[in-house]
């Protein structure tokens, strides 16, 4: 990984990381083109709260926001979860080896 992706990486997670912002994104995947009015009713958060949520994610190229007259549509990024999946395909997630004590290194006595 480079710096650059690494950091992408990290603001991707970021963006991810608060309840809120996943229950959005579930809505989103339900029902592409809500309203951000209709994603506050859905999410049971202040307007504002809701507007902030919404803008981290869309800085994270996470979700788009479509102007439709004196409303905005929203709709998922499903390209900006890519270098996540990438990420996350590179881990040894079923390997029950791979934190155990290689046989060549002596273990440490913690008492």
């Amino acid at each position: 990984m480079t710096p650059d992706s690494e950091t992408h990486l990290s603001e991707l997670a970021k963006a991810l990381a608060h309840p809120a912002r996943l229950r959005i994104l579930q809505l989103l995947a339900r029902t592409p083109g809500c309203i951000g009015g209709d994603i506050v009713g859905a999410i049971g958060l202040a307007q504002s709260t809701v507007s902030e949520h919404l803008r981290i994610l869309k800085a994270a190229g996470v979700i788009s926001g479509e102007i439709d007259g004196p409303r905005i549509c929203y709709a998922l990024a499903p390209q900006a979860f890519a270098p996540l999946s990438q990420f996350i395909a590179t881990l040894p997630l079923a390997d029950d080896t791979c934190c155990t004590p290689s046989p060549t290194m002596p273990e440490k006595d913690l008492t």
